[in-house]
């Protein structure tokens, strides 16, 4: 779970800025809470309001971009690209910072690091209690990279594990973290007691889901649809509940040379079926009308598309659309199932840039509200940023679930919670939000401005 983020410097956030899903003062909804881990309670939905070119996305820029740094990395001897604040040339010459803090397996821990073009300048890992930090690794750059892993090299006490361990430290580029590196060497093979590095990485890898507007999230789930009856179900159960208008769902054959692959890419997808010793494995092909998916039957490729299907008039035939035929509505739906799915499993940290779109108000408002009437005892979180202002009520959300993002005269992003509100608790605050009480609302000049449009011939 995501306990708070912190960035600065970098894209519209020149100071610090940080959003938090610790709970306030509220005792309402107390589902909206996770159980506490070693006293730490968080929210599991938030969701960021504000103007167009507020901040909203670009906070959601920032979390995507450490965690492809720390799973990525960057190229050997190669700049570290980012956009640091532009309003203002300091800004050009200072470093950038991000902070994670995380709850995972039973624990809380706080990861960040200070970075430049050139360099990580500072990176840190710490176990957070409530008797204060505990040191899990520490690294300043001043001529070179200097680390602390004292904690570590107690936990490893095998000459070879510690030698490993001092290695990897002198081995890390200036331009790489430390956690990439531990990622990319293997170390849990080599080092017994990694497990607090190992539950971060973890975290960024299974937990975090940051998905952008166009971004499909878990597409090879449509290919189980075949195979897995209870997805199936869910998948035809939900398209029903969202008046799709769907009545079913498939994989369809049909003939590769249809849809249009080049023949280099038909053999790169069969060279790499061949050297995998499994049944049923296939490969999926998204265009931006249609998902297919490729398999391999002795030695020859065959080729699926995923379909819906709906109920025809007077016969008990269905017809069959392509996803291209449906809505773009009905499309992010189909989308968003295997989120739904993953969400009410648990474990997973959802954050969405513009999860209304395409979506009808009630549609969206529907979804939050499934979510949280099914939460008690989920780890979960889904954390958006909208325009939807239908989901500002106090009926479906708390008041430390609803942020605002707004610029402030030097066009920097801030954040701001409802809870920083004196707000009772029984009234609508849409209103107040379109009217701009908490600001976050576009600030429009006088029409009398105009006057190069209304003179235009």
């Amino acid at each position: 779970m995501l306990i708070r983020f912190s960035v600065q410097n970098l894209l519209s956030f020149k100071g610090r800025v940080t959003f938090s899903m610790l709970p306030g003062k509220g005792l309402l909804k107390k589902e909206h809470k996770t159980a506490p881990v070693k006293g730490v309670s968080v929210l599991k939905t938030g969701i960021v309001l504000g103007a167009n070119a507020s901040g909203k996305s670009n906070l959601i820029k920032a979390i995507a971009f450490g965690k492809m740094l720390i799973l990525k990395g960057t190229a050997i001897n190669q700049p570290i690209e980012y956009v640091p604040f532009k309003l203002d040339s300091a800004c050009r010459k200072k470093d950038s910072r991000i902070e994670y803090e995380i709850q995972i397996k039973g624990k809380n821990y706080a990861y960040g690091f200070t970075f430049n073009s050139k360099r990580i300048e500072e990176e840190w890992l710490y176990e957070l209690s409530k008797k204060g930090e505990k040191k899990i690794f520490e690294r300043t750059a001043k001529a070179e990279n200097i680390f602390d892993i004292e904690p570590l090299l107690k936990l490893n006490k095998s000459s070879e594990e510690k030698q490993f361990l001092l290695f990897l430290t002198k081995a890390t580029p200036d331009n790489q973290l430390f956690l990439h590196e531990i990622l990319t060497r293997r170390m849990k093979d080599n080092v017994s007691n990694i497990d607090d590095l190992q539950n971060v990485l973890d975290w960024f890898i299974n937990s975090l889901k940051v998905i952008f507007p166009d971004d499909k999230y878990k597409e090879g789930i449509k290919s189980e649809v075949t195979n897995n009856e209870k997805v199936q179900r869910i998948y035809e159960e939900l398209l029903r509940y969202f008046d799709t208008g769907i009545d079913g769902i498939c994989l369809k054959d049909v003939e590769l040379s249809k849809i249009g692959i080049p023949e280099k890419v038909l053999q790169k997808i069969k060279d790499d079926l061949s050297n995998i010793k499994s049944d049923n494995v296939r490969s999926l092909l998204s265009t931006q009308e249609n998902t297919y998916f490729i398999s391999i039957d002795k030695n020859k490729l065959k080729a699926q598309k995923f379909m819906t299907k709906h109920q025809v008039k007077g016969t008990s035939k269905p017809e069959y659309f392509d996803t291209a035929d449906e809505s773009d509505g009905t499309n992010r739906i189909i989308d968003y199932i295997p989120l739904i799915i993953d969400l009410l499993k648990g474990d997973k940290v959802f954050i969405i840039d513009e999860m209304e779109r395409s979506l009808h108000p009630n549609l969206i408002y529907d979804l939050f509200d499934l979510f949280l009437s099914h939460c008690d005892g989920v780890t979960s979180q889904l954390i958006i940023s909208t325009h939807e202002s239908s989901l500002l009520t106090q009926k479906l959300l708390r008041k430390d679930e609803i942020w605002f993002a707004v610029k402030d005269e030097e066009g920097a992003s801030q954040l701001h919670s409802l809870e920083d509100y004196n707000v009772r608790f029984d009234k609508e605050i849409r209103k107040d939000y379109l009217l701009g009480r908490f600001k976050g609302v576009p600030r429009l000049r006088s029409r009398y401005d105009l006057t190069e449009l209304f003179n235009f011939k």
